[in-house]
């Protein structure tokens, strides 16, 4: 058992990282395998554009209506419980898309699936706050969101040059396999949970006291910084993840006319590329912290480029053909210090608030991520139905993300500096 205080040995830190990286690669291969698999289902089940994005959100919508009681249940029975627990939701969504036989049998599953991997980010990053120190958590954070790039690299490439081996449905009772895999490990490894006494509860960052442990959110809703970042985390943060996950590979056929392989080669290179960007901010922001330079100045200098990446991209359109990954990966690597923002958070809040508060932040991102995807979609149709080549469609409905997302970013650093 650890105590509220203790930080984890050396050695015990690195094997919990790496066990709870085990979960969060196989959810991350969850949440983008629906890219790689967009050409294989449009055809099999003639699913339109919003379907698509509604069936990839499915993910996202059933992660989302688990983030307010995981909070509660993280801070209350600890990381290893909980994740244990969802894990197993995560085992029979796998089972029900391995059998489904229609949109509503792969929607349910995605549902499923979601709920299952609720935890597989929240729960370390719970754990973390009270094993790690600041500089720590930072560097944690960034590594697991590596280990999530490494999932979704993993769900392209490979995903692809498995499919006329063993087919989609067989890929997923194996991935219900590795599921289970990795609770095994976590039940071994993974310390157990040790509450924290009322009596030792103290007001926190923004007032958060012993209400708050009883499990109200108010204190969290109230803060300044969460409510400051949210806008950033829903749309330019979720946003992002919303293209990586899923309109990156309809991107690539319909804007940019690449072949599912070809699609599926840019999304590996993308995901490589975020691999090794999070990689980098997991040695350097500890650094960066140490000498004054906070996660908020990133934020503030560096994401705009992704905006003027994202407006060249739209506006080239099918000009840049199969290499339109590049961008694509540009996009999505300049975007990342709002990722950064999620820990900072954490750090707003006492640590018996910390579940509260990762789980209510992260509500925020993934109801994001559903919107933003499944809007994307609707707006597609949308300019489709005016006489737009779908080509065309995906670029209107991307420039519109772009400009809220723009919008986002600014009101964030504008309040900062308020």
């Amino acid at each position: 058992m650890t105590s509220q205080s203790d930080t984890l040995p050396r050695r015990a830190a690195i094997a919990v990282f790496l066990a709870f990286a085990l979960a969060y690669f196989i959810s991350a291969l969850l949440r983008a395998v629906t890219a790689t698999l967009s050409p294989v289902l449009t055809d099999e089940f003639s699913l339109h554009a919003r379907d698509l994005g509604l069936l990839a959100g499915g993910y996202f919508l059933g992660f989302a209506a688990m983030q307010l009681p995981l909070g509660s249940w993280l801070d209350r029975h600890g990381p290893k419980q909980v994740i244990l627990g969802l894990l197993t939701v995560a085992v029979a969504g796998c089972a029900v898309f391995a059998l489904a036989g229609g949109f509503s049998g792969l929607m349910a599953a995605r549902v499923l699936m979601g709920v299952g991997v609720a935890a597989c980010l929240m729960a370390p990053l719970t754990g973390y706050r009270r094993w790690f120190d600041s500089g720590t958590q930072l560097r944690a954070n960034s590594w697991m969101l590596m280990t999530g790039s490494l999932g979704m690299l993993a769900s392209t490439l490979p995903v692809q040059w498995l499919l006329p081996v063993v087919g989609w449905r067989a890929l997923f009772w194996g991935l219900a396999a590795l599921v289970g895999v990795a609770m095994a490990v976590i039940a071994w490894i993974v310390p157990r949970w040790s509450s924290v006494a009322p009596q030792k509860i103290a007001a926190g960052a923004d007032g958060a006291g012993a209400e708050g442990q009883k499990g109200s959110y108010s204190d969290i809703a109230r803060n300044a910084y969460f409510r400051r970042a949210s806008p950033l985390g829903a749309v330019s943060f979720g946003g992002m993840v919303a293209i990586q996950s899923l309109w990156a590979g309809p991107w690539m056929t319909r804007v940019g006319g690449a072949t599912p392989l070809q699609a599926a080669t840019g999304l590996f290179w993308l995901n490589l590329g975020m691999l090794l960007t999070f990689w980098g901010w997991g040695l350097l922001l500890p650094r960066m912290m140490a000498r004054g330079i906070s996660v908020d100045s990133l934020v503030a200098r560096i994401q705009p480029f992704s905006f003027v990446v994202l407006a060249a991209l739209v506006a080239a359109g099918p000009a840049l053909g199969g290499w339109s990954f590049i961008l694509l990966a540009l996009y999505c690597m300049l975007t990342t210090p709002s990722a950064q923002v999620q820990p900072v958070v954490a750090m707003a809040f006492p640590q018996q608030l910390a579940g509260r508060a990762l789980s209510a932040y992260n509500l925020v991102i993934f109801l994001g991520i559903f919107f933003v995807q499944w809007g994307i979609g609707l707006g597609a149709d949308a300019f489709e139905s005016l006489g737009w080549s779908a080509g065309d469609a995906l670029r209107g409905a991307m420039g519109v993300f772009g400009a809220i997302s723009a919008a986002c970013w600014a009101r964030f650093v504008w309040a900062g500096r308020r």
